[in-house]
Order: C-alpha cells, then structure tokens, then sequence
C-alpha cells in the first residue's frame, strides 16, 4: 500500500530485489519505485469502485471530500462541542500516507458561522462528490481513534435524500468517551424512522459492542458489509453487528436499497462524548485508507 512498507517487505523476503532496491536508490533512479508502486487492493469476491490511499499531501482531496459545517452557527446536535472547520490543516491534513482529523482547544471566533464553540475539529464527507455515493458494497477503514475523554469519533454513512433518520444511518464505527473503558471498545448500530434514538427505539435494531483494547494506540479495519437483505459491522474480518431486512419492511425499517454518503469526525462531549476534561488540548484519529468495493 505505501511505498515504504512494500520496500521492507521486499528487503526481507526477496534478496535480489532489496539489493535492487539499494543500488537504485544509490543511482538516483526511480525504475524500481515504480515497479514497487502498489496494485489496487483487492478483496476476493469484490470489485474495487472507489478509495482514498492518502497519497497527496496536504488538505483531503476536494475530488473526493467535502466539509460538514452547516450547524456551527446553531450549533450541533446531541449537546456536541464542536465547531466543524472547512479547509484547515489544522484540522484535516494529509501527511505520509495518512489523513489525520484533528480536534483542538481553540475558539475561531473570526470565523462568520462561529457558534460560539471552545474546540475545534472536521467533518469529512463524501456527499455531493462523483461516484462517492453508494448503493450495496463493502465498505473498510482503517483507522487508529483518539485516546482522549471526551472525543467522539465515528465512521458512519447517511442517506442521500437528506432526512433523519428516515432515509437511513449506518454507524460502521462509534467510539465513547466518558471513561477510559470506552476507548477500549467500539460500536455500530442502524438508525431508521421506526428504530433511531430520538424515540427511544434503537434497542429494537440492536447495538453492537466490540472490545479492541489498543483501538487508541494501532490502526485497525472497520468494515460494513451491506446486502439487500442485511447490514453486517466488523473489525478486522470479525462480524459483530447485523441487522436484517425485516420481513415485509417498509422504508420505515428498511431505507437500505437508496444510496448513501460517508462520513468521517470526532465530535466532542454530546451524549457520547462525556465531559471534556479540563487539561483537554489536542487529539486525532489517523486514517490510512478508505475502500469501497461493489458485486
């Protein structure tokens, strides 16, 4: 996937090709960089339609990720803390290889939507990009969460149609962080009309809960895979969650045949996040890539 570890690979299982790689490198040439340059990624029964390796540095590609701001000015849901920047280093880079979503103590209060937010962060999001929403598919992330109290990351889809929960929530990946066991753990659930928290029916499509005791500290793969029939969460190939198309559901409990659009942030405090800690300064979540497959 990056060029470095395909080097190290090479170096430790095929001699000729490291002592290639050397004296390529002492030439100044760059024959063996591109013959070292990565295939697309493949997953056996899949085809491979869109991704993000984070391979330009700088802020996230605008072809593929847009920018969640619309609430800052009134600020945002579920009691969050957060006000969501748009094009900011500071707060969504990208730097060997990886995007980093960064969430920060600081108040922009010269910016015209400020809402009056103490912390800073990013919402990326695929909406209203080419070819970036999605009907069916498998869907990984590999990510490494922020360790803080208080951050609130998720990888998540909603529908494109634009009402919640009618048409649809799909959490690949929450995380709280009211207490140091959460950043051992992850969740995924479904959110539609009939079964969403607002009316106190997500319990109805069940919650999942994985323990991953270094979800913090190393990366890992969130994977959804969604049918026509079900909606199935993973960690590193092991199942966790499903929901299944009920039988005779209407869109009430089954907005899953529409397209929809994904989303990566850490939000703080809410009703997930917990109390913020006073010391609170900076954290992230680092993304090595992002892949969609379809059939």
């Amino acid at each position: 996937m990056k060029i470095n570890v395909l080097l190290a690979v090479s170096m430790l299982f095929s001699g000729s090709m490291a002592v290639a790689a050397a004296s390529a490198e002492s030439n100044g040439t760059s024959s063996l960089v591109a013959a070292l340059t990565p295939a697309s990624p493949t997953r056996s029964g899949w085809k491979l339609v869109w991704s993000d390796e984070f391979d330009v540095e700088g802020l996230p590609d605008p072809t593929k990720w847009g920018y969640d701001t619309d609430r800052n000015k009134q600020g945002w849901y579920n009691n969050e803390l957060q006000y969501y920047a748009k094009d900011r280093l500071e707060n969504a880079s990208v730097q060997g290889g990886f995007l980093t979503i960064t969430t920060r103590r600081e108040s922009l209060t010269t910016a015209a939507d400020y809402g009056g937010q103490l912390y800073t962060s990013a919402r990326l999001t695929t909406r209203d990009k080419p070819s970036a929403t999605w009907t069916y598919g498998f869907m990984e992330v590999r990510a490494k969460l922020p360790c803080s109290l208080g951050t609130w990351p998720a990888i998540w889809m909603l529908g494109t149609n634009g009402i919640w929960p009618d048409d649809g929530e799909i959490d690949i990946m929450e995380q709280k962080g009211t207490s140091a066991d959460d950043k051992t753990k992850v969740s995924a659930t479904i959110h539609t009309k009939a079964y969403n928290h607002a009316n106190g029916t997500v319990g109805v499509a069940p919650v999942g809960v994985r323990t991953i005791a270094d979800a913090c500290t190393q990366f890992h793969n969130y994977q959804l895979t969604w049918t026509t029939d079900k909606v199935m969460v993973g960690v590193d190939d092991a199942e966790y969650f499903s929901y299944a198309k009920p039988e005779y559901a209407g869109y009430a409990k089954w907005p899953f045949d529409d397209s929809q659009y994904l989303i990566l942030n850490i939000a703080l405090g809410g009703f997930m996040g917990g109390e913020v800690p006073k010391n609170f300064v900076s954290d992230q979540m680092v993304v090595d890539y992002v892949r969609v497959y379809q059939k």
